[in-house]
């Protein structure tokens, strides 16, 4: 078992095309003995986004703070602190900040 202080694993900058004002914390991952498993820490600035993409896993994700959008070629889904937001298997998406200040989730 581990307790890893998520404040101590420093902050990067998303250097992905398409990516505008993302940070990512790496909190578990396959160093820390998950294979199968990542939880990842997102933290948007206003105005930021991921880029618009897909990939063969599902999300599962829990917002911490502040407000956004969840976007598809078919639309948007508002979401707040305190939401869980799922994502299937192929699926389109990107998550948009609309608030004023800081979107993070898990």
């Amino acid at each position: 078992m581990k307790v890893i202080p998520a404040d101590k694993i420093p902050a990067r900058r998303v250097e992905m095309e398409g990516a505008v004002g993302v940070f990512i914390r790496e909190l578990v991952t396959e160093r820390d003995g998950a294979p199968h498993f990542a939880m990842r820490r997102f933290d948007l600035e206003p105005g930021g986004h991921t880029p618009m993409h897909d990939h063969p896993w599902e999300h599962e994700v829990y917002i911490l703070a502040g407000e956004g959008e969840l976007r598809s070629p078919t639309g948007a889904r508002p979401f707040r602190a305190g939401d869980a937001v799922y994502v299937p298997v192929g699926e389109t998406h990107q998550f948009v900040n609309s608030g004023a200040t800081a979107l993070g989730f898990l």
